[in-house]
């Protein structure tokens, strides 16, 4: 009995023996621990968290007297209150709960652990964005005038307050007062105010709340299209000036079509005032320069003869020579050696402006050396002889 007994317990014990290696066997190495992949598959589907100034949507879930709160799954809840809340009150009226909004992250670890929210800027970031695309794609738009001032017309789109300046005006609402009194250019731009006029962004800045429009890009139409491929560059056009404005004159081709003459394409001598020269009724003819974005430029002193062609015969640098003084800019005095033919005295051969302005006086003409000639581009530089008796024009 002892015998069978002990043969028993020994066969217990080698049983145990081979399932504990058995089990041993089985067991994972030590270093193929499932706690990594499981900590690798909880990171990977945990989403990213919007850092401050992303747009984010999310569903209202309640409102209080000076919050609102919004849901935004997985990040937990959203909240709109201070400064932001009184900013939005307006848009807040008109949302209820469950409504979904978009709005802008101004801080992921507010107060109690809220997300701090801001509704205004959310929805002045999409409309800028909106702003760019239509800006990359020149659409058009349909917008009303809201004031006018002395340099253009100040419109609004969507909450924006945007600019069109007068030079980016449609020849018909482009202010041709004859004198260029600038009270009344005021005054016949503000007869636009309410009215509702078709332009195109063409040029924005978020940053400083820029928003620039022009009518001038919106009459790409077909019909318009087929009037201006009538005409080709080089063309000689007769038309009747219907504007005279301080950068050049309108000039109408046909009815429909407009070209601009510009100041400095009105004569080969120096032009002060355009409205001196030509009023709207004036007969004229002119040289199609340029054609682009369905606008042409004109040119009235390209069919008149170039005077440098034959200045370059007559004149050498190093040369002396007699000219009269017919205007200041800020790089100096402007020479005339004859009519279409000047040179610029910079004004680094005096000691100041008011120097320059004494010892050079408008109208009267004085003797200069030609520094530098240029006939085919049409530049000269002039310099002072200082000690050449002056006299007064003949006029």
């Amino acid at each position: 009995m002892m015998i069978q007994n002990t043969d028993t317990t020994t066969k217990d014990i080698t049983d145990k023996t081979l399932n504990k290696q058995t089990q041993d066997e089985v067991k994972p190495p030590l270093n193929s621990d499932p706690a990594p992949k499981i900590m690798d598959d909880i990171v990977k589907s945990t989403p990213i968290r919007p850092d401050v100034g992303a747009l984010i949507d999310g569903k209202v879930i309640a409102k209080g007297k000076m919050a609102v709160y919004v849901d935004l799954p997985p990040f937990g809840t959203g909240i709109i209150f201070g400064r932001e809340y009184l900013n939005a009150k307006d848009i807040i009226k008109k949302i209820n709960l469950g409504d979904s909004v978009t709005t802008k992250i101004i801080d992921t670890e507010g107060e109690d652990g809220y997300v701090e929210l801001s509704l205004k800027e959310a929805k002045q970031a999409i409309v800028w964005n909106e702003a760019e695309a239509l800006l990359k794609n020149k659409t058009i738009l349909e917008v009303t005038v809201k004031d006018a001032n002395k340099g253009g017309l100040i419109l609004q789109w969507q909450g924006l307050d945007g600019f069109i300046p007068a030079s980016q005006l449609k020849p018909e609402h482009y202010p041709r007062v004859p004198d260029g009194d600038k009270d009344k250019i005021v005054a016949e731009l503000q007869e636009l105010i309410g009215q509702k006029i078709e332009v195109a962004i063409i040029s924005l800045d978020q940053e400083e709340g820029k928003l620039i429009f022009s009518e001038k890009t919106t009459g790409n139409n077909k019909e318009r299209k087929v009037i201006i491929d009538k005409y080709a560059l080089g063309d000689v056009i007769e038309g009747e000036v219907t504007g005279a404005v301080d950068f050049g004159i309108f000039v109408k081709i046909e009815e429909g079509l407009e070209g601009l003459v510009h100041i400095s394409e009105l004569n080969w001598a120096l032009v002060e005032n355009p409205r001196d020269l030509y009023k709207p009724g004036d007969k004229i003819k002119a040289k199609i320069i340029e054609v682009k974005d369905d606008k042409i430029s004109l040119s009235i002193k390209a069919l008149k003869e170039n005077p440098w062609v034959e200045a370059e015969k007559k004149y050498k640098k190093g040369e002396k020579t007699t000219g009269v003084v017919i205007k200041y800019n800020k790089h100096g005095a402007l020479i005339s050696i004859e009519e279409g033919v000047a040179g610029l005295v910079h004004i680094s051969e005096f000691a100041n402006e008011e120097e320059l302005r004494q010892k050079l006086e408008l109208g009267k003409s004085y003797s200069f050396t030609i520094n530098l000639f240029e006939p085919k581009e049409q530049r000269m530089t002039l310099a002072y002889n200082d000690k050449i008796e002056t006299k007064k024009e003949e006029k």
